[in-house]
C-alpha cells in the first residue's frame, strides 16, 4: 500500500514524534495508534547499512538493553516494528534480566529472531569463564547462537590473546556465535588501530560522538577498522550535557527551530559517517524510542552552521567530559584510581539520570579505592589531561553523590 493510500507517510511520523517528544498534547498511546494501528498502512523502516565486511546488514538505530527489559516488551516490539533490529546487551546487564527479557519475548515471538542482529558480551577474560558465560546468554536468550559476541570493556588490547582468538574461532564452528570483537570504552583509538591489524576481530562498539568523532585519532583509527573491514557500534553518542555553556540554550533551541532536538542532532552528527554501522542507544520507553527512530528516517542533514554551533559546544564544555584516555590519566596516578570508570558512573549519574545505576557501579570498586577517592592527589594527572579537566573536584563530588 502506498503512503498515500495509507494515509501515514513518513514525514506525518517525523512530525507526530517529534510533537509526542517535545511534550505536545498528543499522547504516546495516540501516536503508537496512529503509527502502527490495524489499517494495513505500511512505514519505511530504519535504514541499514553493512556490518564492515562479515556480510550484515544492520539498522542504523541499535536497541542498548541496559534496561529493564522484561517490564518493557512493547519496546522489542515495537522497535523491531520500526526496524530497529540490531539488538544490544550483556551478561551483566541489570543483572541478568537484560538478557531474560529478551528471552521472554523471543519465547513468544520466535519468528523475529531471525530479523534481529542479537550482540552480548562477556564480561570474563579467560576461555572457560568466556564459555560458561555464553552458554548462560544462549540460554537466558532462548536462542542457539548469537550474532556478535564481543568481550566487555577493554582497555587495552593486550586484553585479547591467542587462547580468545582460538576460544572465538571454536565458538564459531559450533555455531554459538557468528562474529567476535570487543567492546571499549578506555584507550579507543589505540586498541581500534592494534584490533585492524589482528586480522580476526569483526566488530567493535565504542564511545563516538560529535566530539570525539573530530579528533585526528579517532578519524585514524576509523579509518584502519574500515581498511580492516571491522564493522563498528558507537554508543555514548549524546556526549554528555553542560548546563553552564553559553551555547547551550542556543543548541536547543536552534535545533527546535529546524524541527528535531538537540539529542536527535547529535545522532545525526554520528551518522554522517558512513563508517559507523549503528549507534547503540539506551531506549527505555516508546517515547525515546520514536524519537530516535524519527531521527534515522529524516533525511535532513546538519549544516555548516549546526557543525560550528556543535563544535562550539564542545569546546566550552570539553572540561567536563571525559573522553576515555585512561592510559594518559590513569598512568599518572600509577593505576591507583580508575579515574575513566567514575568519571563514567558520573555521566550516568547527571547526564543519564540513572542514579542507581551510577551509584550500584561505584559501590563495586574495592573498599580500598573508594576510601582513597576523595583525598587523593590528581595534580599530574590534571595537568595531563588533554580535556582539562579538574579531575581531582569532580572525583570528590563523585565520593559525595555515589556513596
Amino acid at each position: 500500500m502506498s503512503k498515500k493510500q495509507s494515509g501515514f507517510s513518513r514525514r506525518d511520523f517525523l512530525r507526530t514524534a517529534g510533537a509526542a517528544t517535545a511534550g505536545s498534547m498528543l499522547s504516546v498511546k495516540e501516536t503508537i495508534g496512529k503509527i502502527s494501528g490495524t489499517s494495513g498502512s505500511e512505514l519505511a523502516l530504519v535504514p541499514t547499512r553493512p556490518f564492515g565486511k562479515t556480510g550484515a546488514q544492520v539498522s542504523i538505530l541499535g536497541l542498548g538493553g541496559m534496561f529493564d527489559i522484561p517490564s518493557n516488551q512493547l519496546v522489542l516490539r515495537q522497535a523491531l516494528k520500526w526496524g530497529v533490529t540490531y539488538w544490544d546487551t550483556a551478561d551483566c546487564y541489570e543483572g541478568g534480566r537484560s538478557e531474560r527479557g529478551i528471552g521472554s519475548f523471543l519465547a513468544k515471538y520466535p519468528e523475529a529472531r531471525n530479523k534481529v542482529f542479537l550482540v552480548s558480551k562477556s564480561d570474563s577474560r579467560d576461555p572457560s569463564g568466556m564459555t560458561r558465560l555464553l552458554d548462560r546468554s544462549l540460554e537466558r536468550m532462548k536462542t542457539d547462537y548469537i550474532d556478535l559476541y564481543f568481550v566487555h570493556g577493554i582497555s587495552g588490547i593486550d586484553e585479547l590473546n591467542k587462547s580468545i582468538k582460538a576460544w572465538a574461532q571454536k565458538a564459531k564452528a559450533e555455531g554459538k556465535i557468528k562474529f567476535f570483537g570487543f567492546s571499549s570504552h578506555s584507550n579507543m583509538e589505540e586498541c581500534m588501530l592494534e584490533a585492524a591489524k589482528l586480522g580476526w576481530i569483526e566488530g567493535i562498539m565504542m564511545t563516538y560522538n560529535y566530539r570525539i568523532m573530530q579528533k585526528t585519532e579517532m578519524k585514524e583509527a576509523v579509518a584502519a577498522c574500515k581498511e580492516a573491514g571491522i564493522g563498528l557500534t558507537a554508543r555514548k553518542t549524546q556526549g554528555g550535557w553542560s548546563f553552564g555553556s553559553s551555547s547551550a540554550a542556543k543548541l536547543v533551541d536552534t535545533f527546535i527551530a529546524k524541527g528535531f532536538t538537540d539529542a536527535q542532532a547529535k545522532l545525526k552528527a554520528v551518522w554522517t559517517n558512513p563508517n559507523i554501522a549503528s549507534i547503540c542507544s539506551q531506549m527505555p520507553n516508546i517515547t525515546i524510542l520514536m524519537s530516535n527512530v524519527a531521527a534515522a528516517m529524516d533525511k535532513t542533514k546538519l549544516s555548516a552552521g549546526d557543525w560550528r554551533l556543535l563544535d562550539q559546544y564542545a569546546r566550552e564544555t570539553a572540561s567536563n567530559y571525559c573522553a576515555g584516555c585512561s592510559n594518559i590519566c590513569e598512568t599518572a596516578l600509577g593505576g591507583a584510581i580508575p579515574v575513566a570508570k567514575v568519571m563514567r558512573y558520573l555521566m550516568y549519574y547527571d547526564s543519564y539520570g540513572d542514579r542507581h545505576r551510577a551509584r550500584s557501579l561505584y559501590g563495586q570498586l574495592s573498599s580500598q579505592v573508594r576510601a582513597r577517592i576523595g583525598s587523593f592527589d590528581y595534580s599530574l594527572a590534571e595537568r595531563r589531561c588533554p580535556q582539562g579537566m579538574a579531575i581531582g573536584r569532580l572525583m570528590k563530588r563523585a565520593e559525595q553523590l555515589l556513596v
